[in-house]
């Protein structure tokens, strides 16, 4: 007797598609989360010490989320103003921000106390930082840049030079006296505390919105308008490099937690991925909204954005786990086996016997070989592989058996089938075959078409597919007419 052949599904040639490692990296922060705030977000921070939380300033609070459940851990709520600029100690114990009136407030990031309260900028505080243990930075829309002393409340150092509004800072990573602002007067720079007054001015060329130090401290980033510019500070700040791949104003700039990437968010909804090496565009990721704000946790595996409609979008990778360590094979059980050992080898004269491993076949192939060519349609639906159901179909069709499979179907069995040709009825891969059967189903069923409200409501869904496909199958070929005359008048 002839063994059954299985059937032989078919294959397809893969399409080419553009997706590089780095794509690929990027679009394993998939599983989103969405969270909406009472007006537009206007900073996020991560806390630098596990389990690195992170806080979210937005209308007049701050909210801290749990990195592990992206919920809401704690609300400062102590602002009678727009919240700016909530920003962690590098030990995660205390949070500075600053405020629309002017107020900068330094809270216990446990208990939500408030430790220290500075006054003394006369307008809104956009920039607020940790310059060291226990100094602050802050920089106003009063165009000073302010150093407060964090064990007394006081004013330690008062510098100004900005003739506009001062929305952007950071702070040297290795040397704390040293400062980078940007400003709305076009200007970058970078200050001494020592000397107490600017090092050197770079001017951008448009309103700063966010700067940004290298680890080091040996170049910086600037951004205002759609450009972004990198600058060389142990030569004084010459510019190095300029480049502009957004279409409105870039509103943020962020390193990954291994500064080998930039990230970029504009107002134009996206995020730009930049090689930290070369500049170039490595990704891109589209928004709702414009972007205000974005930052990256120190793992790598959260990447948060905020959007000036209030929405936060948390895209974080699940964490990989290693693979279970190879287990011993099972020894053998029987006498002869353990008087002869696991290292014995077999003696030429020793007899084998050969056990053949019985077949266990598919459902769909199973039922093929009793020839109940239904339930082997209904089984290959079962798999929800688009590939085994066309072979499938095929198969039937091969063996003059597919009018069997369709016919005496009930409004149960008939709805899944009807939901795969409304799904694929469009996939070029498809189309001809599962047209073929929709003149099968409609020969079939057409005397009791309009019993059934949900195949009724499947069957003008297919209808309308196959309408929308003639349409633009019909554009197709009238660009191609087009193609062919200008073609032809070019030679």
């Amino acid at each position: 007797m002839t063994e059954y052949q299985r059937i032989k599904f078919k294959r397809y040639p893969k399409l080419q598609t553009n997706i590089n490692p780095e794509a690929r990296y990027w679009r394993k922060f998939k599983h989103q989360v969405t969270v909406k705030e009472y007006a537009a977000v206007t900073s996020i921070d991560f806390c630098p010490v596990l389990p690195y939380d992170y806080a979210i300033s937005s209308s007049a609070r701050i909210q801290i989320y749990g990195v592990n459940n992206n919920k809401v851990k704690k609300t400062i709520s102590r602002f009678k103003e727009i919240a700016y600029s909530g920003c962690f100690r590098e030990d995660g114990q205390l949070l500075v921000a600053g405020d629309g009136s002017g107020l900068i407030q330094v809270f216990d990031s446990n208990s939500r106390t408030v430790m220290r309260t500075f006054i003394g900028h006369s307008r809104a505080v956009h920039v607020t930082k940790f310059s060291s243990y226990s100094q602050v930075m802050s920089s106003s829309d009063d165009c000073t840049v302010r150093c407060w002393d964090l064990p007394t409340g006081e004013e330690l150092i008062s510098l100004s030079g900005h003739k506009d509004y001062i929305r952007s800072g950071d702070v040297h990573s290795s040397s704390p006296e040293l400062w980078l602002t940007g400003s709305y007067d076009h200007t970058v720079k970078l200050w001494d505390l020592r000397s107490k007054e600017t090092t050197f001015t770079m001017c951008h060329g448009a309103p700063v919105e966010s700067v940004l130090l290298f680890p080091g401290g040996v170049m910086a980033l600037s951004a205002g308008g759609n450009k972004i510019k990198v600058w060389d500070l142990l030569s004084g700040g010459r510019e190095l490099y300029s480049f502009s791949n957004h279409q409105k104003t870039i509103t943020s700039l962020a390193f990954d937690s291994f500064h080998r990437r930039i990230l970029s968010g504009s107002l134009d909804h996206h995020v730009k991925i930049y090689d930290a090496s070369t500049y170039k565009v490595l990704h891109g990721i589209k928004y709702t909204a414009p972007v205000l704000c974005l930052a990256s946790s120190p793992t790598g595996r959260h990447l948060v954005v905020g959007m000036s409609d209030g929405c936060v979008s948390i895209r974080y990778r699940p964490e990989i786990k290693p693979p279970p360590a190879p287990q011993a094979p099972p020894r053998g059980g029987t006498h002869k086996y353990i008087v002869r050992g696991p290292l014995a080898k077999p003696k030429e004269d020793d007899l084998f016997i050969e056990r053949e491993k019985k077949k266990i076949l598919k459902r769909y192939d199973a039922f093929l070989k009793k020839f109940q060519y239904g339930r082997a349609l209904d089984a290959a639906l079962e798999t929800s592989k688009p590939v085994v159901v066309i072979s499938v179909l095929e198969e039937l069709v091969r063996r003059g058996g597919i009018h069997i499979a369709l016919s005496g179907r009930n409004e149960k069995s008939l709805i899944p089938f009807l939901m795969f040709l409304a799904k694929h009825i469009n996939n070029p891969r498809y189309s001809s075959l599962l047209l073929n059967l929709c003149g099968v189903i409609i020969d079939i069923y057409s005397s009791v078409i309009g019993q059934s409200l949900e195949i009724d409501e499947l069957i003008f869904k297919i209808h309308r597919k196959i309408k929308l496909e003639i349409e633009f199958q019909k554009k197709l070929f009238e660009i191609l007419g087009s193609l062919d005359m200008i073609m032809h008048n070019s030679l």
